[in-house]
């Protein structure tokens, strides 16, 4: 069973989307800022992280700087609700797998976690 990390600071999105995967069959972890999951991704395993950018305390694209250089780290989504093109080029030059932007369809994200997944186990 895959393990996500749903990184977000808006309580309401964090257990819709915990209640979503655990439904169809992934383990959830939560963290609602980017020292948290930081905190967390050195403390357990994770094979994929949802990140959101505007966080406070350690906001996203730091969580990104964090993890860019660690062979270790699992992909990163980022779910984020800017939806300017430099904002997805920066997330994607600082590692992230892919963005997509909120508001999102539960079922092409969940389809995106599978194809993701599917690419890190090939």
């Amino acid at each position: 069973m895959s393990r996500v990390l749903i990184v977000d600071d808006e309580p309401d999105l964090l257990l819709m989307l915990r209640v979503s995967l655990e439904a169809v069959g992934f383990e959830t972890g939560l963290a609602a800022d980017g020292d948290v999951a930081l905190q967390r991704m050195r403390a357990e395993r994770f094979d994929l992280v949802l990140l959101d950018v505007m966080m406070p305390v350690l906001d996203g694209w730091s969580v990104l700087e964090a993890l860019k250089d660690d062979p270790g780290a699992p992909p990163v989504l980022v779910v984020s609700a800017k939806t300017a093109q430099q904002d997805r080029e920066r997330a994607l030059s600082l590692g992230a797998t892919a963005y997509i932007t909120k508001p999102f369809d539960i079922d092409s994200l969940v389809a995106k976690l599978h194809e993701v997944l599917a690419g890190t186990r090939s």
